[in-house]
């Protein structure tokens, strides 16, 4: 397929960066994509009991003229009101396709690798289009219409608002509108994007569209109209006698393709130019398509894209099966690409409503996201059901064939085709596409790798060309093609990738989230069945769903080194964390630093995967002596480091301090800060350094002589006792053992310390009466054998200047808490070697201080975390994986992002271009207004439908009073806001309602009981109790003046 331009001006190409879609068939794209290779059919036939059951007339399913079929789409009802935090009752009044164009719009958004409602600056515009609202007219001929709810359901039903509420719902700032030209409205809709994008309007355009016919049921035929006879929707076939319609919804995300960066997902495919006109008076009639219309438009867009018609392969027609549209259409396309130069035979055509009926509005962004697909895999689908040409359509040099199957693109170039759609009325769409270009190799170590650009077709250069049709005035700000950019470049803000390497694959956290405990499953098995079937770059991955996606309240976070690992972790739900982001924010953190005992060899390690952890590392360990510095430094990286020799103060303590507080520094430095700090034992001087207390080299310089100094006294040993202290040591004074308090952890947790031949004696006589461990150190802390460290402790402690806390810090030696700016005692760090650390009584006061706190353990495993979770706290142990390394601090801080902490996910997925994944799994609830639902309804249940106005009645006169308050208020409330059941102390405004609903709700309540209800009382009275009270004593009154009494 030759080309006769050979220069275009590729500034002004416009990228498909996402889609979806609902449409009838299978509801994922690609199993969508896999049913239209195989030429499936996507119509169903409804039986009688259904069409009834719909609402369809009995006499007209009975018409044998009746057709009962239609592209169906399951589930049209359900609607995920609650997401987009829409009351049920509000959801049920909106037209399905309004539900409908949020859902898929959404997740056309996260297609593009863009987080709906995510902060993003782009100045994003909204084109939508819907088929006129049969859902409203069910509504009204019902009878059954408050007329207090018609603006209501005239926002929720008609056009004009469907773009603003996507704007709205999904945080859009460009311009929003509805854009309605009957079957071309959703393309005509793309050519507008395209020309706000050219003139500089929006960075980005979200065309969205929908089409449905309320109820879903099949047509009535009437002779010489356009709906078939058969049910059977033949383009272009011999057969052919009319069009079915069908239901569905789609949406495409448009930008320049000059402003796609190396980071973002490849794009669908590129529109290379488009146009837009209307037939005029030159047909047969108004409702009658033109040949001359339809191939200038063709032509037109062929001039806009700067290519001819011998560059494409594909068409994907309007195609309607009509007898006298499809010979129209042939013969307008044919010539259009003939007359461009295309070779006879060498054009495709498709024909999608022979899948899945016509979706009317949706029609035109249907087949542009069909075209897309076609470009994309270079496959050509059959037009499906096709038995035989028809043979009105010409054949002499007529460049178009009709596939039977699905076959390979075959030519040299680009992959290009057109699109078309065709309105009632006369106004016709056409819009030419390619596939995209190839874009550069990932970099080394990110994962798989990609196709490789040889395999990609090639491109044109790029050139000066005559523009788009459509040039911006004076007035407007034309976007200014960016020269010193080509398509993928990174942008300049961007930070360089890793260099390659040949390393094993690291650890990466997988975040995930939804609205509610049922979607975040439905997410994780989808991510998990893609990331098995498709072995997606992990990093890719990571990186879509930490800044591709919006941060929702039900939590889950995994880690894994390839996709494999997480989706079998995924599926098996092992290693995972989940949690609940609290409604009023983040609770206030605590930080833990565990001491003596909790040393590892290679402990450093688990922490490697924080961003600043290394860094943090390093300046620690620079504030010791070195030959102090790189011993500490082997003992928290080798896990092969001698054990017993880390197991003495001298450098267990020094290298529990600096593996503490450089995890603590990175951990701040993603974002999550402490409310206040405690730390355990020789843990105390890690968390007074983070509360400001000490200076790093002060602190390095203390903890060095404390090791020290309790090294040089005589050896020990410690056990922990699983139970309560004074009974603990009672038995050691019964056996005659000098063992000291050295800690209490709680109510029924304390450590005794003392001789090692005493402490083993303890052990051997306690047998299992108490749980009891020995800790892993070669000194009894906390016990009379310490106190020889004390004159060289307050020797070092004369060199340091400790300065008030600026968090609050718990003290060991009094469980209690040392507020901000409060003057610690010089001597306090000295005396706490010697003295109990009332751990316990310290985690006590921070609950009390900081309430409703989570804890978070800094260091070595987890030995902390189960005295904090009985102190009544929530606990994340950042080092609670041992079986990975590297794994175990991700897991922690995956846990906090789950729980709501503000975590800066950027630096932890490993990095990675943004990629393709399963979009956010809408479900909710069937969701039918009871107005709408035919007569009687085919449940026998009562709907929930309100109460009919009374007339108002004359003054004087007395209200009725056999109508309870309590009941009625109550069944009011129910129905206006949508709930079964509401507690008597529930809240209006909490429940869902808002101004406008409670005037409702008092207009009703005045014409029930014929009395006037101030606005104010309601307000100010605001729960179902109180409304009660309030109708309840203005209705006495009312009866009392009406009586005289």
């Amino acid at each position: 397929m030759g080309d006769v331009v050979t220069h275009r001006d590729r500034s002004l190409d416009i990228a498909v960066t996402g889609m979806a879609m609902r449409f009838p068939g299978p509801r994922g794209i690609a199993e969508w994509w896999d049913s239209q290779l195989r030429g499936s059919v996507h119509s169903r036939r409804y039986t009688r009991e259904e069409l009834l059951a719909a609402g369809v007339p009995a006499a007209l399913a009975a018409d044998p003229d009746y057709v009962p079929v239609r592209g169906h789409l399951d589930d049209w009802d359900r609607f995920d009101h609650e997401f987009f935090q829409i009351r049920a009752r509000e959801a049920e009044l909106m037209d399905p396709q309004h539900r409908w164009m949020l859902e898929v719009a959404w997740n056309a958004l996260e297609d593009a690798g863009v987080a709906p409602r995510g902060g993003d600056t782009s100045t994003t515009s909204v084109y939508a289009s819907m088929t006129g609202s049969g859902y409203l007219r069910a509504m009204v001929r019902g009878g059954h219409l408050d007329p207090g709810l018609l603006d209501d359901v005239i926002h929720g039903t008609e056009p004009d608002f469907m773009a603003s509420r996507v704007a709205y719902k999904l945080g859009l700032t460009g311009p929003a509108f509805a854009v309605q030209t009957a079957c071309s409205s959703s393309l005509v809709a793309v050519h507008l994007a395209v020309q706000a994008l050219l003139s500089g309007d929006c960075d980005q355009a979200l065309v969205v569209a929908a089409g449905f016919g309320y109820p879903q049921a099949g047509h009535l035929h009437q002779p010489g109209g356009v709906l078939s006879a058969t049910g059977v929707c033949r383009p272009f076939d011999r057969d052919a006698d009319g069009v079915i319609a069908g239901s569905g919804a789609g949406a495409v995300v448009l930008r320049r393709l000059s402003d796609v960066t190396a980071d973002d997902p490849e794009p669908h495919g590129v529109i290379l130019g488009s146009a837009i006109n209307n037939d005029g008076a030159t047909k047969a009639g108004y409702y009658a398509p033109s040949a001359t219309g339809q191939e200038r438009v063709i032509g037109a867009a062929l001039s806009a894209a700067e290519v001819d018609g011998g560059s494409l392969g594909y068409l994907e027609a309007h195609g309607t099966g009509t007898r006298i549209g499809d010979p129209i259409e042939w013969a307008a396309a044919g010539a259009a690409l003939r007359g461009a130069g295309a070779r006879p035979g060498s054009v495709a055509v498709g024909a999608l409503k022979a899948s899945i009926g016509h979706l009317d509005a949706a029609a035109g962004v249907a087949a542009l996201i069909r075209a897309l697909l076609v470009v994309r895999s270079g496959t050509i689908p059959p037009v499906a059901g096709l038995t035989a040409r028809n043979p009105l359509l010409e054949t002499e040099d007529c460049p178009l064939y009709l596939p039977t199957e699905a076959v390979p693109w075959t030519g040299a170039g680009p992959r290009r085709a057109g699109v078309s759609a065709f309105g009632i009325g006369g106004t016709n769409a056409h819009v030419v596409i390619e596939q995209a270009p190839p874009r550069p190799p990932a970099a080394a170590g990110a994962g798989a790798p990609r196709e490789p650009a040889a395999a990609q077709a090639p491109r044109e250069p790029a050139a000066t060309g005559a523009g788009a049709p459509h040039q911006p005035s004076e007035a407007q700000t034309p976007h200014q093609p960016a020269e010193a950019r080509t398509p993928y470049e990174p942008a300049a803000a961007q930070t360089p990738r890793e260099p390659a390497t040949a390393q094993a694959p690291r650890e990466r956290l997988v975040v995930l989230s939804a609205a509610d405990p049922g979607a975040l499953g439905r997410l994780a098995d989808g991510l998990a069945a893609h990331l098995r079937d498709h072995d997606p770059d992990l990093g890719e991955v990571c990186a879509t769903l930490a800044d591709g996606r919006v941060a929702l309240g039900e939590r889950l976070a995994v880690t894994g080194r390839t996709s494999a690992e997480v989706a079998e972790r995924l599926a098996g739900r092992s290693r995972v964390s989940r949690g609940t982001a609290p409604v009023t924010g983040p609770a206030p953190v605590v930080f833990l630093f565990p001491g003596g005992g909790a040393q590892r060899p290679g402990m450093a390690a688990p922490f490697g995967a924080l961003p600043g952890f290394r860094r943090a590392l390093d300046r620690c360990l620079a504030a010791f002596p070195s030959p102090s510095a790189e011993r500490i430094r082997q003992a928290v990286s080798d896990p092969d480091f001698p054990a017993a020799e880390l197991d003495r103060p001298a450098l267990a303590q020094p290298a529990l301090f600096a593996v503490g507080l450089a995890a603590a520094t990175a951990l701040t430095e993603l974002g999550v800060r402490p409310a206040a700090v405690c730390g355990h034992s020789s843990g105390e001087i890690t968390a007074a350094t983070m509360a400001g207390v000490f200076g790093l080299e002060e602190a390095a310089a203390f903890v060095a002589a404390r090791g020290r100094a309790m090294q040089d006294c005589p050896e020990g040993a410690m056990l922990a006792v699983g139970a309560e202290v004074k009974q603990a040591l009672a038995l050691a004074e019964e056996w005659g053992l000098g063992l000291d308090v050295a800690a209490v952890n709680g109510p029924e947790s304390c450590v005794l310390g003392g001789p090692v031949a005493e402490v083993e004696e303890y052990l051997r006589r306690i047998g299992d009466t108490f749980f009891v461990r020995r800790l892993r150190y070669t000194h009894a802390g906390h016990s009379r054998l310490i106190e020889p460290a004390l004159p060289a402790l307050t020797r070092a402690m004369e060199r340091i200047e400790l300065r008030p806390p600026v968090l609050p810090l718990a003290l060991n030696v009094s469980g209690r808490i040392a507020a901000p700016g409060t003057a610690l005692p010089r001597d306090l760090f000295v005396t706490q070697v010697r003295r109990s650390v009332l751990f316990g009584a310290a985690l006590d006061a921070l609950a009390e201080r900081v309430p409703g706190a989570l804890a978070v353990e800094i260091g070595p495993g987890r030995p902390l975390s189960p005295l904090a979770e009985a102190a009544g706290f929530p606990v994340v142990a950042l080092d609670a994986a041992k079986d990975a390394p590297g794994a175990g601090a991700l897991d922690g801080v995956g846990a906090l992002w789950t729980l709501g902490q503000p975590v800066a996910l950027g630096g932890l997925t490993g990095g990675g271009r943004r990629t393709r994944l399963p979009g956010y799994p809408f479900a909710g609830p069937r969701s039918v207004a009871p107005e709408a639902l035919p007569s009687p309804a085919p449940d026998p249940a009562p709907s929930p439908l309100p109460a009919p106005p009374r007339e108002e009645p004359e003054a004087g006169s007395p209200a009725p009073v056999a109508v309870d308050p309590a009941e009625a208020v109550t069944r009011i409330w129910a129905e206006l806001l949508g709930r079964d059941e509401v507690p008597a102390d529930a809240d209006f405004f909490a429940q869902g309602g808002d101004s406008l609903l409670i005037t409702r709700l008092i207009r009703r309540v005045n014409s029930e009981f014929g009395i006037r209800v101030p606005v104010r009382e309601m307000l100010t009275r605001r729960t179902l109790n109180g409304h009660i009270a309030v109708v309840r004593r203005i209705r006495d009154e009312h009866v009392e003046n009406a009586t005289g009494s």
